[in-house]
């Protein structure tokens, strides 16, 4: 008994598990993996939670919110309004017209530069947005091509043909689908097997 006593206190005593200590080293611990995803995914939210959070902004800074969204529709339903009036009362409509053809060439560069600026860094911040949304779409498409081409190869497994792997999830990693019959030909075997029924 003594013998049986000295191996459990070499492999479990001093508060430590020697099974458990071995097998860590070639396999990850997961409750200690667990604990590390839970920390990332805290920190993440925590810097999304940092990055919008919603400041609370004074009188002046709500005022120019306000204002910076008048332009766009102003000029909307400002030519809207022209066309309309136009319609209503064509004289009217002519004599600003008229009031409008005095304004100097200077000033309507002034005014096109103005507009084309404005409207230039709102396109701008559109485009990038969507060029971001393309390059996420890009991405996907490997994944997509390998699940297509194994859900074919499913259907056209009875004919014993290769199977290519599946991109189940965006690490890049591919696994194969294991489908009955298809497995690669193999000499040895073949030769093995033709030698067990002789």
């Amino acid at each position: 008994m003594g013998i049986i006593g000295r191996l459990f206190a070499v492999i479990f005593g001093d508060g430590r598990n020697l099974v458990k200590d071995t097998a860590e080293v070639f396999f990850e611990n997961k409750e200690a993996g667990a604990v590390r995803e839970a920390n990332y995914r805290s920190s993440a939210m925590q810097q999304f939670a940092a990055e919008f959070a919603v400041e609370r902004k004074g009188a002046f800074d709500r005022l120019m919110d306000a204002l910076n969204r008048v332009p766009r529709p102003l000029m909307a339903f400002g030519t809207i309004g022209l066309c309309v009036s136009a319609m209503v009362d064509p004289l009217w409509f002519a004599s600003r017209m008229q009031g409008i053809a005095l304004i100097p060439e200077p000033l309507w560069w002034l005014l096109g530069t103005i507009v084309s600026f404005y409207f230039g860094a709102r396109y701008q911040v559109k485009s990038q947005e969507f060029q971001r949304s393309v390059a996420a779409t890009v991405a996907q498409a490997p994944i997509v091509t390998a699940n297509i081409a194994a859900l074919k190869a499913l259907e056209a497994g009875a004919q014993g043909q290769g199977v290519p792997p599946v991109a189940s999830h965006p690490s890049w990693e591919a696994k194969p689908i294991y489908v009955p019959g298809a497995e690669a030909e193999n000499p040895a075997l073949e030769a093995w097997k033709g030698g067990r029924n002789e």
